[in-house]
């Protein structure tokens, strides 16, 4: 562990030049047009990923998403939203989510089915969201 510690500080004062060759080396391809800064965030991530090996897409997704994970919701569960007038009645199953009698993969399917857009369907049933 002291190695990767050791590079990704040797990154904090490498001068410009010397990031444009680093980038050379670990990614075998020429430096692109970027900031000391950039550069040095693309360096350290690939530098940390060959030493701890490549991120999950589940860690992919809580990262992209700000750092909040995508809630749980189990079997048995019932989520009910008001929709133009409509009640729109859900309940989770080991198969996936039931809307009208259709299972559905995820909630975000059936909040597309109903508003006719793409929504995340956590948010269109205010799972996870703080009042």
């Amino acid at each position: 562990m002291a190695r990767i510690d050791d590079e990704l500080e040797a990154l904090v004062a490498m001068p410009d030049a010397a990031l444009r060759e680093e980038w050379r080396k670990v990614y075998r391809t020429q430096a692109p047009r970027l900031p000391p800064d950039l550069l040095r965030r693309g360096i350290a991530y690939r530098l940390q990923e060959r030493a701890y090996g490549k991120m999950t897409p589940q860690v992919a997704r809580v990262i992209a998403s700000g750092g909040r994970a995508a809630p749980e919701v189990t079997a048995g569960t019932r989520l009910v939203r008001e929709w133009n007038g409509r009640t729109i009645d859900v309940v989770a199953t080991q198969s996936g989510m039931v809307w009208q009698g259709r299972t559905y993969r995820s909630l975000s399917a059936i909040a597309r089915e109903v508003t006719g857009t793409p929504w995340s369907g956590p948010r269109f049933f205010g799972i996870g969201t703080h009042v």
